[in-house]
């Protein structure tokens, strides 16, 4: 049965997809990739097709019709994942901004006891590189506001360096995950939260893209700045 699987969302990533397949693949321990791309007008899928006779059965590629955001590129991804029966199953950028050498330190945290893993630029200081200071504040305040508001007990509530144990995705009602943007990563986390599982932060230094064109945007931001209060309200309503 296989046992990792590293769910990499894309959208016009052709700069960045061959190196970042080759990285992962490259790691001791197995793992596996899917890529969910939302149809890149720029060939990001023809090239993961390129690569899939070269590692056989541990290369996959889940192609959407349209850019419909990272929230549900991930949530296909899931199920895709639990479908194919994965244990441990993660989430990662495309453009290096996260280390591929760190999938190791979330899967040995799920491994030792985290139902979810999550690889933190806040959790020992702020460890990013090569953001302006503007960014790295606005992100930095963001995780404290999210902090307030949710109870969460999580330096870095926006993260997407996540592992997360199968059994957390089966609990999760992804059918009920609103949100598309940002507030996707903040919605999982609470939610996994209150359902009982033990999130743990795995320190990370968080490098900005130097390839391809960066997603976000002022209505992501808005997205999770707004949201945060509409996931704490509509938990006062649900059973966990």
């Amino acid at each position: 049965m296989p046992e990792k699987l590293v769910i990499i969302p894309t959208y016009k990533e052709r700069e960045n997809i061959a190196k970042m397949i080759e990285k992962v693949m490259s790691l001791d321990g197995g793992f596996h990739v899917l890529v969910v791309d939302d149809n890149s007008p720029d060939g990001t899928a023809e090239i993961v097709k390129s690569y899939q006779a070269s590692f056989s059965d541990r290369l996959h590629l889940l192609s959407r019709k349209q850019k419909d955001g990272l929230g549900r590129a991930y949530i296909a991804g899931f199920e895709w994942a639990l479908a194919h029966q994965y244990e441990y199953i993660f989430e990662m950028d495309a453009d290096f901004s996260h280390n591929p050498e760190d999938l190791i330190k979330l899967h040995e945290a799920c491994v030792n006891g985290a139902d979810m893993s999550i690889g933190s630029r806040y959790v020992t200081g702020v460890n990013v590189v090569n953001w302006p200071m503007g960014r790295v504040l606005m992100s930095y305040f963001a995780s404290v506001y999210v902090r307030f508001v949710t109870g969460l007990k999580i330096q870095d509530t926006t993260a997407g360096f996540v592992c997360y144990k199968r059994a957390v995705l089966e609990t999760i009602p992804l059918d009920q995950i609103r949100f598309k943007g940002y507030a996707f990563q903040i919605e999982m986390k609470f939610t996994a939260s209150k359902y009982g599982f033990k999130l743990v932060e795995v320190p990370i230094i968080f490098t900005d893209r130097s390839e391809g064109e960066s997603k976000m945007s002022k209505g992501i931001f808005k997205e999770a700045l707004l949201g945060v209060m509409q996931i704490k309200m509509r938990s006062w309503f649900r059973k966990y």
